[in-house]
């Protein structure tokens, strides 16, 4: 019988979703402290639905896109946990939204003359939300960034041989 969408998972379900033997879940909850599963009665462990998100995409991030450890800890502590429950649910990374330059809307000065984003209305914006445009690059950016990724796709086609070699 196939449990809803909403149910909380064991350790061993949770597991074998994610493909994953349960000690790596259990090591995991002592490098990620966003990893909070409920613990009942004999410290059994049961993992919310954005629990099992969550380790979808630091599972995603460490496995399939090649982050340390120490990289997923960053993006957690910069970006948050839910933005790696979204990256656990598309499969995707999404950019980082750029923040406003100095000659662009939103941009003000702090008191520390440091700058900090501001929604329409004024109010301090707590985190950057997507821009509706994308970021304007120069040729040369675009150059440099074809150039990057052509050799980043050379090196997964020799990790791929390697691994599989």
């Amino acid at each position: 019988m196939d449990k809803s969408p909403d149910a909380f998972r064991t350790i061993s379900e949770a597991a074998d979703e994610l493909d994953l033997p349960q000690h790596v879940l259990r090591f995991w909850e002592t490098r990620f402290n966003q990893i909070k599963p409920l613990k009942r009665g004999g410290g059994r462990r049961y993992y919310r639905p954005d629990d099992v998100q969550l380790l979808k995409g630091i599972r995603h991030l460490l496995y399939d896109q090649g982050f340390t450890i120490k990289g997923v800890q960053r993006i957690l502590k910069e970006q948050g946990a839910r933005h790696v429950i979204a990256i656990g649910e598309t499969g995707q990374i999404q950019p980082i939204a750029p923040q406003p330059q100095p000659d662009e809307p939103g941009f003000v000065e702090d008191q520390d003359h440091d700058a900090a984003p501001v929604a329409e209305n004024g109010a301090a914006a707590t985190h950057a939300l997507p821009r509706s445009e994308p970021p304007r690059l120069t040729e040369g950016q675009r150059a440099r960034l074809k150039e990057t990724l052509a050799q980043l796709m050379d090196c997964k086609v020799l990790l791929d041989k390697a691994r599989n070699g």
